[in-house]
């Protein structure tokens, strides 16, 4: 088996879930020599009491072990709404089997023993997308906090501004002065961060398919 040259450490960690301490040895030696940070599993169990959905992750994740199988762990994480990526590994897929784990939600399925290319591109496929994903919540965390420092005639203002309302048309809706609105509106550019009104449309849409 060829392995490739030591890359530059990877953002995240890659949690590893095999009943067989050589399989586990010989993924954490691979990880190790693309400086991969990686934490390593005998069990289901063990994994579900020491996890932490703190990290940018991903799960490479065998699917038959004593006691708690990798399928039922993939159920198990999403009954708790964790949104880990998944790579199953196995010596006994089948067709069946691949597809419950694709349609539950698993980002990659491979045979043992594994392709030491494939292996790398999947965790690494797995890690950046989790990492844009955690970066993407954070930044929608952010705009929902600014949203809601806006005060109920701010909030108005908004929704008549990303209406497409002219000042004195919001005046007249709202029964104030224009000179008022001017002033709310000032403050929800200030308060939201917004360089224009197209800033202004894109935070709501991005808000509201965050509430989806």
């Amino acid at each position: 088996m060829t392995f490739h040259e030591p890359q530059p450490p990877m953002d995240g960690i890659v949690y590893v879930v095999d009943d067989d301490p050589g399989v586990r040895d010989g993924i954490n030696d691979l990880l190790q020599s693309f400086q991969i940070r990686s934490e390593h599993f005998e069990s289901c169990e063990r994994f579900l009491e020491a996890w932490t959905d703190a990290y940018a992750s991903c799960l490479l994740l065998d699917v038959q072990m004593p006691g708690v199988t990798g399928l039922e762990l993939q159920e198990k994480l999403a009954s708790r709404g964790a949104r880990i990526p998944i790579i199953f590994m196995t010596a006994h897929g089948d067709v069946p089997m691949v597809r419950r784990v694709m349609k539950a939600g698993a980002v990659e399925f491979l045979t043992k023993p594994i392709n030491v290319d494939d292996l790398i591109q999947a965790i690494t496929s797995a890690l950046a997308g989790d990492g844009a994903r955690r970066q993407q919540a954070e930044a929608r965390l952010a705009l929902k906090q600014r949203l809601d420092s806006l005060s109920p005639q701010q909030r108005e203002v908004l929704r008549h501004v990303t209406d497409g309302l002219l000042n004195k048309q919001i005046a007249s809706e709202m029964n104030l002065s224009e000179i008022t609105v001017k002033q709310y509106r000032r403050n929800v550019m200030e308060k939201m961060q917004a360089q224009s009104v197209a800033d202004l449309a894109k935070m709501v849409a991005e808000l509201s398919q965050g509430a989806d």
